[in-house]
């Protein structure tokens, strides 16, 4: 045989064991999934809530219009600190002062004659007194008249004068007498009025009093809403008044943050928190949770869900406050705040990537768990489910019941395993049954772990993946 022949032969024989070979590695790794796998390790996790809201000082207050007025003087300015009590504008006060002045002297007027009808009942006292007296010496005289009448001593003239007197005197008392209580009416009627005057003047002088705004709290003026020469009106009903000016107590500042309804569960008070504030780029501080909201607000309009007419299914949110443990100087009301709120912390639990959790409905499991069973000529199930949640008993189908679990690494087959959980991080999760330290569980990627079935047979390749250097 021709020595090129031969070479051709060879050559045939060659290329037919290579595509035997090959044929033989696609068939052996069709099914073969390339996955990326980490190790069950302890960890440290915190659990943080981040809401976003604004500086507020704990304590601040909202003048606003008590009475009608133009306003002629504003004494504050923007950014001055006041103290209690200090004057910080006035209105317009020639009425209130000319009611007042009206006032006073109207209770001028009824005391003056409060005292000219006490005068006049101790007068009428008096004359009481001295009618009594005159009454007296004459019952006396017409007695003694009347035995010198009988003794003929006296003329029966004589006598009938005496009696007279007497009588007269008798009538006298009885009038005197009468006065007295008409006096002490005119008195309770004079004390009445000048209560009624007085009880005036109380409302008169609130009246010119609230022509003079003065600083309720020690603070900061942190907004003037008013402008000399402006009008401004009271509140009625559902509408404030004018709104004039805030005062601000910045030596304890918090920052509001309105937290999401899903996420306040896990808040309480005294949890510790770190405020950045947008304004101060870098720097960042800390504080405690000192109140936490019972209401929802609706997020779009801002009004407690309470006050909705209409039913709303719209993302609601709650207040919590922060109070700041040393807040900078310089800060302002109403400065955008970012809270991040510690609701959970826990050192060495057996934690594993977020992105590792994969999620099967108990009918995949069970039937990967069949045809497990049948290649290996038994009943044994390589799926472990012991972590698994049992089905609701009412449920209307059981084989729908989607399975927290993870895929670990056995005898090269990524292996269902059914876990429960703990408290998150940023990027972890911490495991509370199912696994144990030092277990290889597939951590990507993301489409391997959408599509990966139980018992499937991996390629692990944990290598980096390239990075681009295309530079234009």
């Amino acid at each position: 045989m021709k020595v090129w022949k031969k070479a051709a032969i060879g050559a045939v024989v060659v290329l037919v064991a290579g595509g035997i070979v090959i044929y033989s590695v696609k068939q052996a790794n069709k099914d073969v999934v390339t996955v990326q796998t980490a190790k069950v390790g302890q960890e440290h996790l915190t659990t943080i809530v981040t809401a976003s809201g604004q500086i507020t000082p704990k304590t601040y207050s909202n003048l606003l219009a008590q009475g009608y007025g133009q306003i002629t003087d504003i004494l504050a300015k923007e950014g001055e600190q006041v103290k209690r009590g200090d004057i910080l504008l006035r209105i317009d006060s020639i009425q209130p002062a000319a009611d007042a002045q009206a006032g006073a002297a109207g209770i001028d007027s009824a005391a003056a004659a409060l005292q000219s009808a006490q005068a006049a009942c101790v007068s009428a006292e008096s004359d009481v007194k001295t009618q009594q007296a005159n009454l007296e010496n004459n019952r006396i005289s017409w007695e003694r008249g009347e035995s010198l009448y009988k003794d003929g001593l006296i003329p029966k003239q004589d006598y009938d004068t005496r009696k007279t007197l007497y009588d007269g005197s008798v009538a006298a008392v009885a009038s005197a007498q009468a006065k007295i209580p008409q006096c002490h009416a005119q008195v309770e009627q004079a004390r009445h009025l000048m209560e009624q005057y007085k009880a005036q003047q109380i409302h008169t002088t609130d009246v010119l009093n609230k022509t003079t705004y003065r600083a309720p709290i020690d603070g900061i003026v942190s907004y003037i809403g008013a402008r000399k020469g402006e009008n401004m009106v009271p509140g009625i009903q559902n509408s404030s008044g004018s709104y004039l000016m805030t005062i601000s107590d910045m030596s304890v500042v918090t920052s509001e943050v309105m937290v999401d309804e899903t996420d306040i569960i896990n808040i309480r008070n005294g949890q510790v928190a770190t405020i950045t504030i947008d304004a101060l780029p870098g720097q960042t501080f800390t504080g405690k949770v000192t109140e936490v909201g019972n209401q929802a607000v609706l997020r779009s309009s801002g009004l407690a869900s309470t006050q909705s007419t209409t039913g709303s299914q719209e993302a609601k949110d709650f207040k919590v406050v922060v109070t700041l443990d040393n807040p900078p100087t310089g800060l302002r009301p109403g400065l955008s705040s970012t809270a991040k709120i510690v609701t959970a912390e826990k050192d060495s639990v057996l934690a594993i990537p977020i992105q590792a959790l994969a999620v099967r409905s108990r009918k995949q499991l069970e039937d990967a768990a069949k045809q497990a069973a049948a290649k290996q000529g038994g009943s044994t199930s390589s799926v472990a489910l012991a972590a698994a949640k049992p089905a609701e008993p009412n449920s209307t189908d059981a084989k729908k019941d989607d399975i927290q679990g993870v895929f670990v690494i056995r005898n090269g087959k990524a292996i269902f395993v059914a876990v429960q959980t703990g408290i998150s991080g940023i990027t972890d999760i911490e495991i509370t049954n199912g696994l144990q330290k030092g277990d290889e569980i597939v951590t990507g990627s993301y489409k391997a772990l959408r599509t990966l079935r139980p018992d499937t047979p991996v390629k692990i390749d944990n290598t980096a993946p390239v990075q681009s250097t295309e530079t234009t």
